[in-house]
């Protein structure tokens, strides 16, 4: 399945709900409404940015094709030019199913500021972080990040290099490159 819209490319337009698929509209009901006292889905979707449309659409995209979707129950946040990202509230399994699954792991996922994260493995580049931080509920983040820490030895210098002591962010442009790759 491939939601990713690719058009345009350069100063990206906003995207309106009713012109997006159907089964985007679908993945996104539900998980929208509430996000900055909007009523809707459709209201808060039709009021993002177009890098920040851009970057949940790549999110939802890569986390439906991890099979992981389904465990967003509300989007809190969406990223865009500065990180591709989401802030979100999980059904209460999120972080046993990441503790069990092969294509996860917690080595080097946790921040100083966090509680806890999980890694992407198999990808070097464009690799899903998930971060949570213990609170009453349970606050979520997934982003990606440019270079994988535990993939090989060169992606993990090109993390320390470009991400760590660059500090660079990745933005949608980017990630959809790596992705599409």
């Amino acid at each position: 399945m491939n939601l990713v819209v690719t058009e345009p490319t350069s100063d990206v337009g906003t995207l309106r709900w009713e012109t997006i698929s159907d089964e985007l509209r679908e993945a996104l009901t539900g998980k929208l409404a509430g996000l900055w006292g909007a009523e809707g889905d459709d209201e808060v979707f039709n009021a993002l940015s177009g890098d920040k449309q851009q970057a949940l659409i790549l999110v939802v995209s890569r986390l439906r094709a991890k099979g992981l979707w389904h465990l967003i129950k509300s989007i809190s946040n969406v990223y865009g030019e500065g990180g591709v990202g989401i802030q979100f509230n999980a059904w209460p399994i999120m972080e046993s199913l990441l503790l069990r699954r092969k294509d996860f792991t917690r080595r080097f996922a946790n921040h100083k500021n966090t509680s806890g994260g999980f890694y992407e493995k198999g990808r070097g580049d464009a690799v899903l972080h998930f971060l949570y931080v213990e609170e009453t509920p349970r606050t979520w983040y997934v982003h990606f990040d440019l270079y994988s820490p535990v993939h090989s030895t060169g992606s993990a210098f090109n993390h320390l290099r470009h991400e760590f002591c660059g500090k660079i962010r990745p933005d949608w442009r980017m990630i959809r490159e790596r992705l599409n790759t």
